[in-house]
């Protein structure tokens, strides 16, 4: 018996009931014939309203997991993005102390560089000052020998 048949039987079994006068239209039935009834249909349900009543008695532990799953998505889409921006952070902090050690060995080339320069140009000042010096007592000592020689009468060279 499936449970459109037994739903018919207790609809049969209570336009059989005996009416009671002035009472609204209440009526007197057969307390075990309905009991069995409901027996036989709590017996015919079917697979899925079982099922149904299942998942009805665990909807909460369903909702339960689903929630920690979805904090648990969420923690680690949360992490993953501290992670990128530490990362980001991590590559720009990086790339500031490049600049700042580019720009430090710029300015140190410079100095070095012009540094360089003004120790070449005292070195070649001190040897121009020598070579000067040296000219200077070369034409001293050609024109002391020029002198002397014209007292000695020889011929003046130039």
């Amino acid at each position: 018996m499936n449970i459109d048949d037994i739903l018919d039987s207790l609809d049969e079994l209570l336009d059989r009931a005996w009416s009671l006068p002035l009472t609204g239209g209440r009526c007197v039935v057969d307390a075990d014939k309905v009991r069995d009834l409901i027996d036989d249909i709590r017996l015919n349900l079917p697979t899925e309203v079982k099922q149904a009543k299942a998942i009805v008695s665990d909807r909460g532990e369903i909702i339960g997991v689903a929630k920690r799953e979805a904090e648990s998505i969420v923690r680690k889409a949360e992490d993953r993005a501290r992670a990128m921006i530490a990362q980001e952070e991590v590559v720009r902090q990086a790339q500031e102390k490049a600049a700042e050690i580019i720009s430090q060995a710029q300015y140190k080339s410079r100095e070095m560089r012009q540094a360089a320069q003004d120790f070449s140009d005292g070195v070649l000042k001190q040897t121009e000052d020598a070579l000067v010096r040296s000219l200077t007592d070369v034409k001293n000592t050609r024109q002391a020998l020029r002198s002397s020689g014209r007292g000695g009468n020889q011929p003046a060279q130039k």
